[in-house]
């Protein structure tokens, strides 16, 4: 990521959670960066916001209680730097409170359009137990039709991992 995010970027935590990836995106923009970050649970909001609080970064992100179906809504097309993605539940919260497969796909859609040329999309599937499989399966089918001229999607796995191991996913916009 750090090939891709330059001090003053924009880029978007679109599952914002706890709030690790929002810090370390606000670490790459700088001050004079901002980072938008999404989640539709109060709770990930507050552990991000005091996670900022704590790193004295809050003056370069937005922390937004708001579905990542509506990043557009935010931020402009083709200026973003990074996207990250952690599909799932959030780490210790309410296990029925996860992201779904429609949604995933609209946001994921969404956020290759605000890509900047050049920029950057993780993907963070984690699947079985209670997530399910049917979310991982629709976005890799998905990711397989995107155009290979337009972008780089690189799929990475933990194969000697028991228990259905998240899967990290990069996507380059080309």
């Amino acid at each position: 990521m750090a090939d891709h995010v330059k001090p003053g970027d924009i880029c978007i935590d679109a599952t914002a959670g706890n709030g690790n990836d929002t810090q370390f995106l606000c670490g790459l923009v700088g001050e004079a960066g901002k980072v938008f970050a999404f989640d539709i649970q109060e709770a990930a909001v507050k552990h991000t916001k005091e996670r900022l609080s704590k790193a004295d970064l809050c003056s370069r992100a937005e922390v937004l209680l708001d579905s990542h179906v509506n990043m557009g809504k935010y931020v402009a097309e083709g200026t973003v730097s990074c996207i990250t993605f952690n599909f799932g539940y959030l780490p210790g919260g309410d296990h029925s409170l996860a992201t779904k497969k429609d949604t995933s796909l609209i946001a994921i859609y969404e956020g290759l359009r605000l890509l900047k040329k050049g920029g950057m999309m993780s993907l963070c599937i984690y699947s079985g137990g209670d997530s399910g499989f049917e979310e991982k399966d629709a976005i890799l089918t998905e990711l397989k039709k995107l155009d290979g001229k337009k972008y780089l999607v690189i799929l990475s796995e933990y194969y000697n991992r028991p228990n259905n191991p998240p899967m990290p996913v990069l996507i380059i916009k080309l």
